[in-house]
């Protein structure tokens, strides 16, 4: 029997802890709803991409529905946190400046098993990403939803990871190991593109002209800030596993050494601050 998902109706919003909240976690989390609440967009990206798999379409649908529940989950908690933030005008804007191309009927990443390849370093960041949350702030209600969204990504994970594995056995669209580790590293930098600094200035009604350099390195700074040394630990060896190697070998030792560099230099102006929210 299937486990029931959690709803916005299991989120005990009385809870919430106005004293717990900061500006800068609230730009954070603005950002993640808009990201979070495109789910239906990405999922007709996938339905054509993988128009000849019914089974993973499916899949795929059930996935989208429950990104969107996150993205609507964050943005409630936005709209407590700051009774001005409007999500639905926040949202078309973010949609006006970023758009995915929901006609596509071929992976932009060159295979079918590149594609779930990179479907599973995204799940590696934002399971990462809602653990370091979940584990840094005070705020109640905040901590049940990352709680939440933390285990869905994880298993949203283990699930495209299947079909990846899937494929490969089945020789369907299949990649090299190389091929691979070069999707997840072009997937991995990626994450500095129009998506996150788009939902930034969008989310967060950043005044004056869209600059993606000056919205990621704002979004950037703050966010990785909450992050502590496992939760880097974890993602290199959930990335090395999907590139193709031993995530308990040398390479995702390196790769969440050089992560953790990266993270820790990049959010070192605001881990102080964001561990008091």
């Amino acid at each position: 029997m299937a486990l029931k998902h959690w709803s916005l109706d299991d989120i005990d919003w009385s809870r919430f802890d106005a004293s717990k909240v900061s500006p800068d976690l609230i730009a954070v989390i603005k950002t993640a709803a808009m990201v979070e609440r495109n789910g239906a967009d990405y999922g007709s990206y996938l339905n054509g991409v993988f128009k000849d798999d019914p089974v993973f379409q499916a899949v795929a649908a059930e996935w989208a529905k429950e990104e969107e529940q996150h993205g609507i989950a964050l943005g409630r908690w936005a709209a407590l946190a700051d009774p001005n933030f409007d999500m639905d005008a926040s949202f078309t804007r973010f949609t006006d400046m970023y758009k995915i191309p929901v006609d596509a009927e071929a992976s932009i990443r060159g295979s079918l098993t590149g594609e779930l390849c990179a479907r599973c370093v995204v799940e590696t960041g934002t399971s990462s990403f809602y653990s370091a949350i979940r584990d840094a702030v005070d705020e109640p209600v905040l901590r049940q939803i990352c709680k939440n969204i933390a285990a869905d990504e994880f298993r949203h994970y283990q699930l495209f990871y299947r079909h990846m594995e899937r494929y490969l056995a089945e020789h369907r669209g299949g990649a090299s190991t190389w091929e691979r580790f070069k999707v997840a590293f072009t997937r991995f930098r990626e994450a500095d593109d129009d998506e996150i600094a788009s939902a930034y200035h969008a989310g967060n009604a950043v005044p004056g002209a869209y600059d993606r350099a000056t919205s990621n390195a704002a979004y950037a700074a703050r966010a990785f800030g909450f992050y502590q040394k496992r939760h880097v630990r974890r993602a290199g060896h959930m990335f090395a596993q999907a590139a193709g190697f031993n995530p308990e070998g040398l390479a995702a030792k390196l790769l969440a050494a050089l992560l953790w560099t990266v993270i820790w230099f990049r959010g070192r102006k605001f881990r102080p601050v964001l561990a008091k929210a």
